[in-house]
């Protein structure tokens, strides 16, 4: 009988304490992005309307030179989610969600970031797109649903080339006809309900992903005669070597040069504003149901968006290259004992995000992680922060970003430098320059030792370099 007090009380005393550490354990808010560069008023830019962004960003950390490692939202995103490189998964185009798992043995044993707190007995709970498509079937306890990239215009207004959704204008009338407008009221009331556990709930938005349409409210914020112009170059890429001709060539997207000569550059900028300034209003719904909630004080929080965008910069609206408009990506971390207010500029990845919630939320350190966690940057100088950036666009093609330089080499053995002290729009290439010889060999050693083959489960058909790479692109 005395055995079975003992048991029963070491029993009680182990729910107990699983209870109080369930209670200890912070909550989760994950907001992705997509398609949203820096032009965000916390990060500099001089003209966006963005005062919830802003907001968590006076309330958090911002780094605001964080990179993607793959500048598409497909590889981009299985990249944060998993913690491991496109260099060592060979998914460097689009992959369905259910497929990340079956690409090889390691990304079948590797666990996901929910699936990581899973199984440290928090509740998941997803809305809109944060994996490609929405999340691995399965996965989730309370599912809110996938996001469509729509509504899209009976008729385009201004631009409608095949092989992209590319087209700017007011639409559609309400903001009730948005799919985010979906993604919002869900995420709002699942910040209303009560757990028993905690919690890690992700909201994905579509805007300011093309077609670049939100209700005419949001164009009004905003005078096109008076945003200011990215900077671009008509001679930019005459020192560029001959590959990037095949990788940097987008048909279906509007060239800068079009823009000017149709007089469109401001009206696009207007219309990638106004979308930028839409999710900033949903943003900001989320987050003052968070801060009317019971969760709003042991709560961490943290925005991304999965790469940069090109608006005008290298002579294209697009993302995809490895130049700074599009690996440059928005990454913000708020919540208990994250310093209030403070700019990290030293170069991080997006792959980091997997490492650092881990590390916020006490959980154990996971193997697998390719990242780093950028905890011990709330806490001390950027300079102490040794880590280079790298992005990978397609198998051997990759850019390092340092603090002072960027470096790019393509799976040709073609290269181009950088001086981004003096250069940071990156207009010069210095790759021939014999005085930074010795640059690009200490450059060169920061690059990937893995290049995986392209997997059979991710693929890019944009164009004719992309569209023989990949299994799939090359079955009937």
């Amino acid at each position: 009988m005395k055995m079975k007090y003992l048991l029963l009380t070491a029993f009680l005393l182990g729910i107990n304490t699983a209870c109080a550490q369930n209670k200890q354990k912070p909550n989760v808010l994950m907001i992705a992005v997509d398609d949203l560069n820096d032009f965000v008023g916390a990060f500099g830019n001089p003209d966006a309307i963005t005062p919830n962004i802003d907001r968590l960003a006076n309330r958090g950390t911002i780094f605001s030179n964080a990179h993607c490692q793959a500048p598409l939202c497909g590889p981009s995103r299985a990249s944060i989610l998993t913690g491991l490189r496109p260099s060592t998964t060979g998914i460097y185009g689009m992959i369905a969600d259910n497929d990340i798992k079956k690409v090889s043995p390691l990304t079948a044993n590797t666990k996901n970031l929910p699936e990581y707190f899973k199984n440290a007995g928090y509740y998941l709970m997803g809305v809109g797109k944060v994996f490609h498509e929405h999340f691995p079937d399965g996965l989730l306890d309370e599912d809110g649903g996938a996001s469509e990239y729509g509504p899209y215009a009976p008729q385009k207004f201004k631009w409608d080339k095949k092989g992209t959704s590319t087209d700017w204008g007011a639409y559609p009338k309400s903001e009730t006809e948005m799919p985010d407008e979906h993604a919002t009221q869900w995420a709002i009331a699942a910040l209303e309900k009560s757990y028993n556990q905690p919690f890690f709930l992700s909201v994905g938005f579509i805007r300011p992903h093309v077609p670049w349409y939100v209700p005419q409210k949001w164009f009004d914020l905003y005078d096109p005669a008076k945003l200011h112009l990215p900077p671009y170059l008509a001679t930019d890429k005459d020192d560029l070597p001959a590959i990037t001709k095949q990788i940097d060539d987008w048909p279906m997207m509007p060239t800068t040069q079009w823009a000017i000569e149709n007089n469109e550059w401001r009206n696009i900028l207007q219309a990638y504003l106004a979308c930028v300034s839409y999710t900033d209003y949903n943003v900001g719904r989320v987050l003052d149901a968070l801060q009317k909630s019971k969760y709003a004080d042991n709560t961490i929080i943290v925005l991304w968006s999965d790469h940069g965008y090109r608006l005008g910069e290298k002579n294209t609206f697009a993302k995809v290259c490895l130049w700074d408009r599009a690996t440059k990506a928005p990454l913000i971390f708020a919540g208990p004992n994250i310093p209030q207010g403070k700019n990290v500029k030293a170069p991080v990845e997006l792959v980091d995000i997997y490492p650092t919630l881990v590390d916020l939320a006490h959980l154990p350190a996971y193997s697998a992680n390719e990242g780093f966690s950028l905890v011990s940057l709330f806490k001390t100088a950027d300079k102490k922060w040794k880590h280079p950036a790298i992005t990978t666009w397609g198998k051997d093609n990759h850019s390092i970003k340092t603090r002072d330089y960027r470096f790019i080499q393509y799976e040709d053995g073609s290269q181009e430098l950088y001086d981004l002290k003096k250069d940071p729009n990156e207009w010069e290439n210095l790759a021939k320059d014999k005085r930074y010889a010795s640059i690009i060999l200490k450059m060169k050693q920061l690059l990937p030792k893995q290049n995986a083959e392209w997997s059979g489960f991710s693929f890019y058909k944009a164009n004719e370099y992309f569209k023989h790479k990949g299994l799939k692109t090359n079955q009937p």
